[in-house]
């Protein structure tokens, strides 16, 4: 598996350097570090903060316990951040880019949206933003499923990742009941609602153990749980339940200004819960290349 760890020295981005070297332990694991340095500034300087990076990384490489006994490749490149990292994924052909959660400009940020989300709208690679300390695994998974194809790939990709384990994954599903808020005004008792409501739970379990078996994903492997609300609401309140170490996301790719104001439910996930969150553009995303980057082993 090829992982891209995208770095800017800073402790978040420790995190998510610290998070990928556990990933890469596998003998057919090659992990990429990744730092892009800003090319909107004096040649000289560029020079410099180039050769100050790549010194850098190659300190972390010899110095960083998670990165010992890990096949790593510094690369250093100019550009804007998720510009450079998403070419550095494209020239290591990324199965993983591995991010820190980055500090966020909230005015900016309503239109250009944070690094992270940047890249993932930018290509065709499996993010894992990174906000809590490094972990061998990932013992509790949570993979929030509106039963759409992009679900289904998240959850692929987490099988083929081998982020995602039997036995310790809940997907979860949120319902929204419709008539449950005229029967409310037509003044229905409690025990109606409460009937009408445990009802529409059992069809849409039903129909999450249908998705998963015609997408051929099983339904013995996973717990399943449905949730009354809306998709934010029931992610935040599993959250707070379950206390998952990381979800598990798929993302519908939506551009623009009107995706920009209005968001998404993975957008609003990154930004708001502090939880390891492995997001899935989906299945046929573009991937662009330009520019190759070549890294060189420094233990080779």
């Amino acid at each position: 598996m090829n992982i891209v760890a995208a770095t800017d020295f800073s402790t978040r981005s420790n995190r998510a350097l610290r998070q990928a070297g556990l990933l890469a332990r596998s003998p057919d694991a090659t992990l990429h570090l990744v730092h892009v340095v800003d090319e909107d500034q004096p040649a000289e300087l560029i020079r410099i903060e180039e050769r100050e990076a790549q010194r850098v990384l190659v300190e972390q490489i010899a110095s960083m316990p998670e990165l010992q006994n890990v096949q790593c490749y510094p690369i250093v490149v100019k550009g804007h951040p998720f510009d450079g990292i998403l070419r550095a994924a494209a020239a290591a052909d990324a199965d993983l880019v591995v991010m820190g959660a980055h500090r966020k400009q909230f005015l900016r940020d309503i239109f250009t949206g944070t690094t992270i989300e940047r890249v993932i709208r930018g290509g065709r690679y499996p993010v894992l933003m990174v906000n809590n300390e490094a972990q061998r695994r990932y013992e509790r998974a949570l993979v929030p499923v509106d039963m759409s194809d992009t679900s289904a790939d998240a959850i692929r990709v987490g099988l083929s990742t081998g982020l995602l384990t039997q036995g310790a994954t809940t997907i979860l599903h949120a319902f929204s009941p419709m008539t449950k808020a005229r029967l409310v005004r037509s003044g229905a008792s409690a025990a109606v609602i409460s009937g009408y409501v445990d009802s529409e739970r059992l069809k849409a379990t039903e129909e999450l153990r249908k998705f998963l078996v015609a997408n051929k994903l099983g339904t013995q492997r996973w717990s399943l749980q449905v949730g009354e609300g809306g998709p934010m609401q029931v992610i935040t309140r599993a959250v707070s339940e379950r206390q998952p170490d990381m979800l598990v996301m798929g993302t519908h790719g939506r551009s623009g200004l009107v995706r920009a104001l209005i968001g998404s439910v993975t957008e609003e996930v990154l930004r708001s819960l502090s939880v390891d969150v492995l997001v899935v553009p989906p299945a046929g995303s573009e991937r662009t290349m330009s520019n190759p980057l070549i890294g060189t082993d420094p233990k080779a």
